[in-house]
């Protein structure tokens, strides 16, 4: 622990303990509490480290007229501290658990009404409770009436802490191990350390006896409260419902069938009360107690009680407790293939498909559910529900399927025509439900999102056509909504994905889904075009397995012949999403042409042209990020023999000029990667480059002594040193110099870190760890005869400067036209900038080894590493604000209308 937090604490505990204190920022007392939690992970005793709190509590505790935050603090602190046997022991020695923790102290002094000391009580009690001593001190305090009462506490938040803290005692009660006797002990000579044993063990046996009686008085409890008295109380049932789904999930036998048993009888007046709200957490309980594995007893009645919830209940709820059955994923065949029917049975009343074999139980519940369907709302919901669960109904085991997956696909896709109108129902009677569904966005969107999920079964391959058919009618439907127009493409390009064998798709579905594209990418909303062009490009991603191999593309529309040109105009969109969703996807279209080494087109060069012009000039950073991440994926693709190659190698050197210029740091963090690419590239292979950017972690903290190693250039054979040089110049003359030491002085962090990464990864390539002289390591820089620019205006100004404080007393060689001797580069720096100021300045050619090693990357990875608010939002920062704020507080006229500011720590 800090020593200077340590001194200032004491100080800090009385302010917070002075009568009436309170602080400006309300969550200084939480975040203070946060520091405590972290010290005490680490294995710090805040008892031992930190003997002021225990004064401070005790004074708290003594003192009624405290702020409640601060006694709201206390408690929670007293937990906290409480939570190891030790400082527990400690704790009651000085009295201050019962002192602070008797619920009747604050009732009597008028607090307990305040909700802030009831969350403190609950979670100071909750904290603590983490060892045997604890809960035989909450027992013995009985404690567990005032929790109880807490469960239906008018705060929300106060109910839901004793909610949870209730769970944790009982479950904490089943972990405390019972000691019972043993006879061969008894039966040996009792000295006195035998007898103080058997008096541990009598004592153990009291505690587990209390223990048991806690289990037995929350058991009770439960089982009175589930079932509400009125319809008022149903808010109550559920809270209690959760709690013993939360119980249920997580106790083990024989607590759990203890619970079970008790609270059984509770659980079947409360399913036969058809309480539709309390449907949802209901069948959590069941499904809780049936996944469990304990006596055959309360596993026969939670069987019965889930028959009887999947057969008796109101259609909505029928179908909710299905859709529950269904999405735990039980082992139960009787209960899926029931949970199935019932799911199923909306979808074929609606559609007038048969789903369900004629099955008796079904026709029990299909007059009610049709009566049920004729009400708007509860036809879309149940509906909804019924979509959403059809992919999980076709991947059942097949004996447990009411019927074919097929029939089930043909049904969602007859419902979308329902919707849209372009059908009527082939049942009388089903007219006013279908009224309910059509023109309904709700239920397409969710019909369109089952149909996705359908592709996924193997056995609906062969309706491959069908679903194509019907997905271009919602495609061309001049009414369809953008979002279903979305969920339509993504649809097809699911469907297409998973049946990759495309020869059944005839000619005229082709010329059809062409048209719809076409007219689809110039509609007037925005919304459409975006999703139209994201499709053409995901569309080229998806690979076929005809003859040859090729993508969906090519397949289905022509390939670049038909989708380049689209592509080429919604560059020119009037919407940034659309632009950028163009450039991607024109990378994706294009990217199998690179791959191939495909000659290079004049389209090409023409959609160069314009993407260079949108990151140079395009106010939305959108499409700005899209181009340098089109150029990373050809650099990827790209064989380095084609004439497509040397297009991009002739474009890189504007796109990150334009890229590292950028005011957008996700531009600048992408022309970053496409920096490094370009070092992979070069020194690929090269003795010392290592790629990935951990390679060089940051130190652990970002004042830590940093060593005096110094660098100097590798030495190699006069061809490797040639090959060197060479690749050191081409990485100048590409821009890649300019664009890391340009990232490396940027005010963004993450763009800084990642420049600085790249950086180390270069310098450790071409230089080695010395500690030669200085004059062989200048002597050594000169001849390496690879320099690189800094000129006298902008981010080279923060370089010159670096270099300049950094080498004060070292000479750094410059060449140039415009330097006629060399000087040092700290003094040419200095000269820049007060020559041109902000705006100008001589430029200076400096050593690249010079300056890798000059800018103390080392140093700068470790800051830079650390989050920005690492000095400032500091525990003794937090405590010197609380200082500060009491010092304003205590003397309100010393600075009028000055604010004090407490850092957000």
């Amino acid at each position: 622990m800090d020593r200077e937090c340590v001194s200032v604490l004491p100080r800090v505990c009385e302010v917070l303990a002075a009568s009436g204190s309170s602080l400006p920022d309300d969550t200084s007392l939480e975040k203070l509490l946060d520091w405590f939690t972290t010290l005490t992970k680490t294995g710090v005793s805040l008892v031992e480290a930190c003997p002021c709190l225990l004064e401070f509590i005790s004074t708290v505790g003594n003192n009624p007229s405290s702020d409640p935050s601060v006694l709201s603090f206390a408690l929670k602190l007293t937990g906290l501290m409480g939570a190891t046997e030790d400082s527990f022991k400690v704790l009651q020695e000085f009295s201050v658990l019962d002192l602070v923790f008797d619920p009747q102290r604050w009732q009597e002094a008028g607090l307990w009404e305040d909700p802030c000391i009831r969350i403190g009580w609950i979670q100071g009690l909750r904290t603590m409770l983490q060892h045997s001593a604890a809960l035989y001190f909450f027992v013995q305090a009985d404690f567990i009436e005032p929790l109880l009462h807490l469960q239906t506490d008018s705060s929300l938040f106060v109910a839901a802490a004793a909610n949870q803290m209730l769970a944790h005692t009982l479950l904490f009660c089943q972990n405390v191990p019972s000691v019972g006797f043993n006879d061969k002990e008894e039966d040996n000579t009792r000295t006195n350390a035998s007898i103080r044993h058997l008096e541990h063990r009598t004592a153990t046996l009291k505690t587990d006896q209390d223990f048991s009686a806690v289990v037995m008085t929350i058991s009770e409890y439960l089982k009175k409260m589930l079932v509400p008295k009125e319809t008022s109380r149903l808010h109550q049932s559920q809270q209690i419902l959760k709690l013993l789904a939360l119980l249920l999930a997580q106790a083990r036998p024989p607590l759990r069938d203890k619970l079970l048993l008790t609270v059984a009888g509770s659980l079947e007046e409360l399913v036969t009360t058809n309480h539709s709200q309390l449907t949802p957490p209901l069948m959590d309980v069941l499904l809780a107690a049936h996944s469990g594995s304990g006596s055959d007893v309360p596993d026969q009645r939670v069987s019965r009680l889930l028959s009887f919830m999947l057969n008796s209940r109101k259609p909505a709820d029928l179908v909710h407790a299905a859709a529950a059955f269904l999405r735990r994923g039980q082992n139960d065949r009787v209960h899926l293939a029931q949970s199935a029917r019932v799911l199923l049975l909306p979808l074929g009343i609606v559609t007038g498909l048969d789903l369900l074999s004629t099955n008796a139980s079904a026709d029990e519940h299909r007059l009610a559910m049709v009566e049920q369907l004729k009400i708007k709302t509860s036809c879309i919901s149940m509906i909804c529900v019924s979509l959403t669960n059809t992919p999980q109904i076709t991947l059942m085991a097949p004996d447990c399927r009411p019927c074919p997956p097929a029939l089930i696909v043909t049904a969602v896709l007859s419902l979308l025509r329902l919707c849209s109108g372009d059908t009527t129902p082939s049942s009388p009677g089903c007219i006013e439900v279908v009224r309910n569904v059509t023109g309904s966005g709700k239920v397409q969107k969710c019909a369109l999102e089952a149909l996705s999920a359908l592709s996924s079964c193997p056995e609906v391959k062969v309706m491959l056509v069908e679903v194509f058919t019907h997905l271009i009618r919602c495609l061309e439907n001049p009414d369809s909504d953008p979002t279903v127009l979305q969920k339509s493409y993504q649809a097809l390009v699911k469907w297409i994905s998973v049946c990759t064998d495309l020869s059944s798709v005839t000619d005229q579905l082709r010329q059809d889904l062409i048209q719809v594209v076409r007219k689809r990418a110039c509609d007037m909303r925005w919304e459409v075009r975006d999703s139209t062009v994201e499709f053409l490009g995901h569309l080229a991603g998806v690979t076929t397995s005809a003859e040859r191999v090729c993508n969906a593309s090519e397949v289905l529309l022509g390939g670049c012949c038909f989708t380049t040109p689209l592509l080429k105009e919604a560059l020119q969109d009037q919407e940034s999403y659309v632009r950028a969703s163009s450039i991607s996807a024109l990378a994706q279209t294009l990217a199998h042409s690179w791959h191939q080494g495909a000659a290079l087109a004049q389209e090409q060069t023409e959609i160069v042209t314009r993407l260079l012009e949108i990151l140079s000039q395009d106010t939305e950073g959108f499409a700005r990020r899209a181009v340098v991440q089109y150029f990373i994926l050809w650099f990827s693709s790209c064989s380095s023999s084609t004439s497509s190659c040397s297009l991009l190698m002739q474009s890189v050197p504007s796109v990150l000029l334009h890229g590292s210029a950028d005011l957008d740091w996700e531009v600048k963090v992408h022309t970053l990667d496409l920096a490094e690419l370009l070092l992979d590239q070069v020194f690929s292979g090269h003795r010392g480059y290592t790629k990935g950017l951990e390679t060089h972690p940051a130190r652990p903290h970002p004042y830590a002594v940093m060593s005096d190693q110094t660098h100097t250039p590798q030495t190699h054979s006069q061809g490797v040193e040639s090959d060197l040089v060479d690749a050191l110049n081409g990485l100048v003359e590409q821009g890649v110099m300019s664009v890391l030491l340009s990232g490396l002085v940027d005010c963004d962090r993450p763009v800084g870190l990642k420049a600085c990464r790249l950086l180390i990864r270069l310098r450790d390539t071409v230089c080695l760890p010395s500690l030669g002289a200085r004059d062989a390591t200048v002597a050594l820089a000169t001849n390496t005869g690879v320099f690189c620019e800094l000129p006298g205006w902008g981010w080279a100004q923060e370089i010159r400067k670096i270099l300049g404080e950094n080498n004060r007393d070292e000479a750094v060689t410059t060449h140039g036209a415009d330097v006629a001797d060399s000087e040092g580069c700290g003094e040419a720096a200095a000269e820049g900038v007060s020559a041109g100021g902000r705006t100008g300045g001589r430029t200076v050619r400096v050593s690249v080894w010079e300056v890798l090693r000059s800018l103390g990357l080392d140093e700068k990875l470790g800051i830079l590493a650390k989050s920005s608010d690492h000095i400032h939002n500091s525990p003794l920062s937090l405590l010197q604000d609380i200082l500060t704020a009491s010092t304003a507080d205590a003397h309100p006229n010393s600075q009028p209308g000055k604010e004090v500011i407490v850092d957000c720590y």
